[in-house]
């Protein structure tokens, strides 16, 4: 499937148009409407397509972590990281392998429809043109599952296209990078067709200190594949087409581990910039994700399988409405209604005898959500106000969890999950005041919701000796938050922004430790000496209060940027789960920073990223610590003719240990070591 993949991406060629600039009533973008003026009233960041170029990885997840306070469950990147961990947060919202943030690619949500995490290497960085960070949730106008706050991912337009884009880099362990696009552009529109390829021996995750025999090297090999074109099919009216497709491959460091996913998505949006502003879209998203699990003895002489995840398909769809009605100069306006609808189901082989599996498990169900939003921002002066609502339609069905005995074929476990259904009422009010010339205050409140996902709902885990069962009965999350900050611009080429904050999610979905092995679970069987058996449970709630502080300084060839946040989160809990009253939610880390200086001239380009994560815990009950990390990462770029520049990029220049996992045995896995990469990039 890779090889194809990549085959497609490097032999294919598709008619590319574009707007000419002197044609202004036909100028193509590929984007959305315009950006609303009442964001000004947010905690926005922006990361533009000359830091998405430029770092020292050259992978979305390492772009994203310039965003202080931007997580994953995990601290491993989507090399080595099982893809179930690599759900995205912000704000302290974490604890949960789901995302609590949406991420958006030209308007269309990007969690996996089973699970919710985030399929990174489906987006090379070659293809984005910008990404918009809004911390804060209750996203009226995108919808729910914006907790903690909203990512927006921009495909290149052809202001940055050029007819052919590519480079290609050798790095540590045997490791490939390739990323190249084509491009033509004509009157009227562009297309673009671009492919991705990456693969890697890989590192051993466990630390030396604890390894044993059945470790060894992690390989990843992964690619993807994407067609877009846009046109002009109207005066003021576009059509974009999108299509990806992406392949993954990992394996964890022992037999019994490698994990794949794949996935094709298509796109139609209708963009129309006249008078009355309007946009139709219609996605489509077919996933499937498998994974195989292993168990290791003590001494970590003997590894065996203990289940097999062979078939995950999962698909969604879902479509959008919106118009942007001439209202006034000063006033913007967007009403609207979207849909999106999931469904999936995992097909497990498990409970392992003398290297066979004896039972097989499906698991799975459906979702849906429908809302209607509006969204309004009024400019007054000085005042820039903001203020949408929406209210959703929501749908929980078809849940079931069937075991059945391989050797007869007779059930063994039968449950049919009643359907559910719901409405939920979200929001946000902001209001920006720009006091001087140099300083806008802003605040906003806000409520948002997210379902739960059909991984949550039904599908039982295990992880080493630990098993997790799944919650049929989970209630949909809800975060009430407030903000208050400024921005600062004393001068040209310098930005800063603060902004205190306070969030409280109710019903928080968290693995809640219920028991001790050895013996008998209900969910998931037999937990053996040293194992732990929890289940996923609604918290009363996450309270969480911090600060982020940003800061952008350009001064000719020379910039500098940082990123500080900090947060204190504590959860309330009662009944079952009433040990975890006042505790930290797991894998959230109460400080993370990013600094980044960086240098571009005419004879080269070169950065610096130092990166920080303070200490966090692994478990839910606080018992296990993951230790504080310090990462340099760096990039030098050469130009040597017109079109082609020689680079050179390390990660983790130091070779920090970065704690990713911890067992209840005292066994370390580590993020990425030391890498190096070397190559060439040609742009003609």
């Amino acid at each position: 499937m890779i090889r194809t993949l990549l085959a497609l991406a490097l032999t294919s060629a598709a008619p590319v148009m574009a707007a000419e600039a002197e044609d202004a009533l036909i100028t193509v973008t590929g984007k959305g409407l315009k950006d609303l003026p009442g964001d000004a009233a947010l905690s926005l960041v922006v990361i533009d397509r000359d830091r998405i170029l430029n770092t020292g990885s050259n992978r979305l997840e390492s772009v994203l972590a310039d965003i202080a306070g931007q997580q994953q469950f995990r601290r491993s990147d989507s090399r080595s990281a099982n893809a179930t961990s690599q759900g995205i947060t912000l704000r302290g919202l974490g604890g949960n392998a789901s995302s609590r943030a949406l991420l958006m690619l030209d308007g269309v949500p990007q969690a996996d429809p089973f699970g919710g995490w985030v399929a990174f290497p489906a987006y090379a960085t070659g293809r984005l043109d910008r990404i918009r960070v809004t911390r804060g949730g209750g996203s009226g106008y995108w919808g729910p599952g914006a907790l903690a706050g909203t990512i927006e991912l921009e495909s290149a337009g052809p202001a940055t296209l050029s007819p052919f884009v590519g480079s290609i880099a050798y790095g540590s362990r045997e490791s490939l990078d390739a990323q190249g696009s084509l491009a033509l552009k004509r009157d009227g529109g562009f297309a673009v067709v671009s492919g991705a390829y990456g693969r890697g021996d890989g590192f051993i995750p466990i630390v030396a200190r604890n390894r044993g025999p059945v470790d060894r090297a992690a390989p990843y090999e992964q690619a993807s594949a994407n067609l877009r074109a846009v046109v002009t099919i109207a005066p003021d009216t576009e059509a974009q087409v999108t299509a990806t497709a992406f392949a993954d491959s990992r394996e964890r460091g022992t037999a019994f581990s490698r994990n794949t996913s794949n996935g094709v998505d298509a796109a139609l949006r209708l963009v129309g910039r006249g008078n009355w502003g309007w946009q139709a879209l219609a996605y489509v998203q077919n996933r499937n994700f498998t994974s195989d699990f292993a168990a290791v003895n003590a001494t970590r002489t003997t590894v065996t399988q203990s289940l097999a995840q062979f078939n995950t398909p999962a698909t969604g769809w879902g479509g959008r409405l919106e118009v942007a009605p001439p209202v006034g100069d000063a006033i913007t306006l967007r009403l609207g209604a979207d849909t999106r609808q999931l469904k999936g189901a995992t097909n497990e082989l498990f409970t392992y005898v003398n290297a066979a599996p004896t039972r097989q498990r499906e698991a799975g169900g459906a979702t849906s959500n429908s809302g209607l939003f509006a969204d309004a921002s009024v400019e007054a002066g000085i005042v820039t106000a903001s203020l949408s609502a929406r209210i959703d339609w929501w749908s929980i069905r078809d849940g079931r969890l069937l075991e059945t005995t391989i050797a007869t074929g007779a059930p063994f476990t039968t449950l049919i999950f009643a359907d559910r259904s719901g409405e939920e009422f979200t929001g946000r009010a902001g209001l920006a005041i720009k006091a001087a010339s140099w300083i806008t205050l802003r605040s906003a409140a806000y409520r948002g919701w997210r379902l739960p996902t059909l991984n949550e709902l039904y599908r039982p885990f295990r992880v080493g000796p630990d098993a997790t069962a799944a919650n049929a009965l989970l209630n949909p999350e809800r975060v009430t938050g407030v903000d208050a900050g400024f921005t600062l611009k004393p001068a040209k080429g310098i930005e800063i922004g603060v902004t205190g904050f306070w969030n409280r999610m109710d019903d928080t979905i968290a693995n809640v430790t219920l028991g001790s092995g050895p013996g008998n679970f209900a969910g998931v069987g037999f937990v053996a000496a040293g194992g732990f058996y929890r289940q996923r449970q609604n918290l009363d709630a996450l309270s969480v209060w911090g600060w982020e502080i940003d800061g952008r300084i350009r001064r000719g060839n020379f910039g500098l940027s940082a990123s500080w946040s900090h947060v204190d989160p504590g959860i309330r809990a009662s009944g079952p789960a009433a040990g975890l009253n006042g505790l930290a939610p797991a894998q959230t880390p109460r400080d993370q920073f990013s600094g980044t200086i960086d240098y571009s001239g005419r004879l080269f380009t070169a950065s610096a990223t130092l990166r920080h994560i303070a200490s966090q815990f692994e478990d839910d009950q606080n018992s296990r610590s993951l230790g504080a990390a310090t990462m340099v990462d760096a990039l030098l770029l050469v130009p040597v003719v017109q079109g082609v520049a020689l680079e050179a990029r390390a990660e983790n220049l130091f070779d920090a240990e970065v704690p990713a996992a911890l067992s209840g045995t005292g066994v370390v896995e580590r993020a990425l070591p030391r890498t190096f990469w070397v190559g060439a990039r040609l742009s003609f």
